[in-house]
């Protein structure tokens, strides 16, 4: 079964965190990583960039409008997300509970379904 995990980050304290910290972080991201995909568990990965790199489309009066940046005042704010392959949510869990970047974040764990299973 696959499930999404949505990285999210408070706005204000990760803009506190020092770029060294993130350095190191991050390298402990990738080994993580790397572990997870050769196991069979990690499907992808992506960190995004903040949101100010945003654009937001929206659709008014059949006519699409873009918005440089969040749309509205964020206090938390997506930073990246992964998609593992779990037997369960326990298992998911189970992984994602070892993820360096929860020092920093907190991860929204989703199962997936796929339209062929009719959800």
């Amino acid at each position: 079964m696959k499930f999404l995990g949505q990285i999210w980050f408070d706005t204000e304290k990760s803009k506190r965190v020092t770029e060294e910290e993130w350095a190191d972080v991050t390298q402990e991201c990738i080994v993580s990583d790397d572990q997870w995909r050769e196991s069979g568990h990690m499907l992808s990965a992506l960190a995004l960039y903040e949101p100010e790199q945003a654009v937001t489309l929206r659709v008014r009066n059949g006519t699409v409008a873009a918005t440089d940046g969040p749309f509205s005042e964020i206090k938390e704010h997506l930073g990246g997300f992964v998609v593992i392959e779990a037997r369960d949510m326990a298992e998911a869990q189970s992984i994602i509970s070892t993820f360096p970047i929860l020092k920093y974040a907190s991860i929204e764990i989703r199962p997936g379904y796929s339209i062929k299973d009719g959800r």
